[in-house]
C-alpha cells in the first residue's frame, strides 16, 4: 500500500521522526525535572501525533488529494481536543498556543479559543504547501492559491488589530499583591527550614501591601508543610499566618498548600488510599486555599500532571517504574467541579488555576461560567531551571486572559510572576530567580461573558464530528472493498 510512491511504513517512520524532532526541540527542558520521564514523554507524544497523519494517509489514498488534505485538518483538530481531555493529557504543543507571545494577533480567541489558532496554522500551511507544489511540479504559481494564502493570513490580523475596541473597567481602588519567594523547589520540603520559609513569605508580604490591598497571592505549595485540611483553621504551623492576617484585617490570602485528609472506611472516595493496614483511608491534595478570618475556602487541583502527580489507570502496571524515577502511583486526589473562591472583603471571585491547569482553555472557562471574575495562577515553575519552559507557561496565561476577558494574576515561586490584562498584555512582572512582590489595582469583569466561555471549543468539536464521519466512511469502504474482492475470488 502506498501513496504517491510512499509506502505506509516509510511514511510512518518519516512522520514519527519529524514529530519527535518537534517534541524534543520545543520541550527539551522537561529533562531538568526527570530524564526518564522526559524520554518517555517525547517518545509517547510523538507516537500519538502520528495518528492524524495516518488518518490523512488512508483518506487521501481512498478519496483523493482534496479530501485527504481537508481530513488532515479535521484529524489534527480532533487529536488536539482528545489530547486535552484524556488521562494522559499533554496539550502543551497545541498549535494555537504558538501565538501566546503575540496577543495583538489573536484577539478573536475570545470566540474560538486556541483551536481557532490551530485551524489558522493548519490552513496557512496547506495553502503554502499547495503553492509550492504547483511551482515544483508544474513550474507555475497558482494565483488563486496566492490570494487565498494572503487573505487567510491577513484577515485574522486585520480583525484582531482593528475589529476589537474595548472600553474596560477603570482600575479599582482595591489592589492585589503578588509574592514571589524564589525558593529552590528541590530544597523546599527539606525538614528544618519550614518556619524560615513561612517567615520569608510574611516579610515579603508585609513590605508589599498597603491600606488598599484586598487580595494577597502566594504561589503553589507556598506553605512548606503538609496540612490536614480539616484542621486548617487551627493548625499550629499556620498561627503566624493567622496573626499576620489579624494585623491586616482587610487582606485575604490565596496560597497553595499540600493538603491531606483521613477517612473512615465507609466514607472513602475513588481517590482514597488505604493507610497501611488500618481501616482508615487518606487522600492527598495539591490545594489552593483562600484564608480569611475564621474561614478557609479550598480547591483541589483537578488537572494533574501525568506521571508526576497522577498515573493513568491504563498505566498502573508501571507503578514501580514510576516510583523508582520520582513519579507518583496513587498521586493526588482531584475534584470534579470548578470551585470559585469568593473573597468576602471585595468583588474578587477567584478562578484558582494550580500550575498545569492554566494551559487548559475550556477547563478554565468553566470557572467563569460559575461566576469567577479574576483568574489567579499559582505555580512552581522552578523544576525546569532557567529554560524556555517557565517562559512558555507564563505566556499561556495571556491566552486565558483573551479567551475569558478576565485579568490574570500570576504568582510563581521562582518566576515569572505578573499581571495580565484582558487583552493579554503583561502589565507588570518579576523576572526569573528574584524574590519580591508586585502590586496593582486590578478591575474585575462583572457583566460580560465571551462567546468562547459560553459555548466552549466549537471548532474542535466540529472537527471531531467530521473526523468521526470520515473514519466511519473509510470503515465502510474497506468492508465494501473486502466483500467485492471476496466475490471476485469465487470461481465461476
Amino acid at each position: 500500500m502506498e501513496i504517491q510512491g510512499i509506502k505506509r511504513r516509510p511514511f510512518f517512520l518519516w512522520v514519527y521522526l519529524s514529530m519527535l524532532i518537534w517534541n524534543v526541540g520545543t520541550t527539551w527542558w522537561i529533562i531538568n525535572s526527570t530524564l526518564p520521564g522526559a524520554i518517555a514523554a517525547f517518545l509517547a507524544n510523538s507516537l500519538l501525533m502520528v495518528l492524524p497523519w495516518l488518518g490523512f494517509y488512508n483518506v487521501k489514498k481512498r478519496m483523493g488529494p482534496v479530501a485527504g488534505y481537508l481530513s488532515f485538518i479535521f484529524f489534527w483538530l480532533s487529536f488536539e481536543y482528545i489530547h486535552q481531555n484524556w488521562e494522559l493529557s499533554w496539550p502543551w504543543l497545541t498549535l494555537g498556543n504558538v501565538f501566546s507571545t503575540q496577543p495583538k494577533w489573536i484577539q478573536w480567541y475570545e470566540f474560538t479559543g486556541t483551536s481557532g489558532g490551530s485551524l489558522w496554522v493548519l490552513c496557512m500551511n496547506l495553502f503554502l504547501f499547495m503553492l509550492l507544489r504547483k511551482k515544483i511540479f508544474e513550474n507555475r504559481w497558482s494565483v488563486r492559491t496566492i490570494c487565498f494564502a494572503i487573505g487567510g493570513l491577513g484577515l485574522p490580523l486585520v480583525i484582531s488589530y482593528f475589529g476589537f475596541r474595548f472600553i474596560f473597567n477603570p482600575l479599582s481602588s482595591a489592589n492585589v499583591v503578588v509574592v514571589q519567594p524564589n525558593v529552590d523547589p528541590y530544597l523546599k520540603f527539606e525538614k528544618g527550614a519550614e518556619r524560615d520559609q513561612l517567615q520569608h513569605l510574611i516579610q515579603l508580604s508585609t513590605a508589599g501591601i498597603d491600606s488598599n490591598t484586598r487580595l494577597l497571592v502566594w504561589p503553589e505549595t507556598a506553605i512548606p508543610l503538609a496540612i490536614e485540611e480539616d484542621s486548617a483553621k487551627t493548625h499550629p504551623f499556620l498561627e503566624p499566618v493567622r496573626n499576620f492576617l489579624k494585623t491586616y484585617p482587610n487582606v485575604r490570602l490565596l496560597t497553595g498548600i499540600e493538603g491531606f485528609r483521613f477517612f473512615e472506611k465507609n466514607h472513602q472516595t475513588k481517590y482514597s488510599q488505604r493507610y497501611f493496614n488500618t481501616d482508615f483511608y487518606y487522600e492527598s491534595y495539591n490545594t489552593a486555599a483562600l484564608l480569611e478570618p475564621g474561614n478557609v475556602q479550598l480547591y483541589h487541583k483537578s488537572r494533574l500532571v501525568p506521571g508526576v502527580e497522577t498515573l493513568p489507570s491504563f498505566l498502573r502496571f508501571l507503578e514501580k517504574w514510576f516510583e523508582q524515577f520520582g513519579g507518583t502511583t496513587g498521586g493526588y486526589a482531584r475534584q470534579d467541579t470548578r470551585t470559585v473562591l469568593i473573597a468576602d472583603n471585595s468583588r474578587y471571585k477567584i478562578a484558582p488555576a494550580i500550575c498545569y491547569e492554566s494551559i487548559y482553555g475550556e477547563f478554565m472557562s468553566e470557572y467563569i461560567r460559575n461566576g469567577a471574575n479574576i483568574i489567579c495562577v499559582i505555580t512552581n515553575d522552578g523544576w525546569w531551571g532557567k529554560t524556555p519552559g517557565y517562559q512558555q507557561h507564563q505566556s499561556y496565561g495571556q491566552l486565558r486572559a483573551i479567551e475569558t476577558r478576565c485579568w490574570v494574576v500570576r504568582s510563581a515561586n521562582t518566576g515569572i510572576s505578573c499581571f495580565i490584562d484582558r487583552e493579554g498584555n503583561t502589565i507588570k512582572e518579576l523576572p526569573w530567580n528574584v524574590a519580591g512582590t508586585l502590586k496593582l489595582s486590578v478591575p474585575v469583569n462583572e457583566n460580560s461573558v465571551t462567546f468562547y466561555v459560553k459555548h466552549g471549543d466549537l471548532i474542535s468539536k466540529a472537527g471531531l464530528g467530521f473526523a468521526v464521519l470520515l473514519v466511519i466512511w473509510n470503515i465502510f469502504a474497506i468492508l465494501k472493498s473486502a466483500r467485492h474482492g471476496k466475490k471476485n475470488s469465487i470461481p465461476k
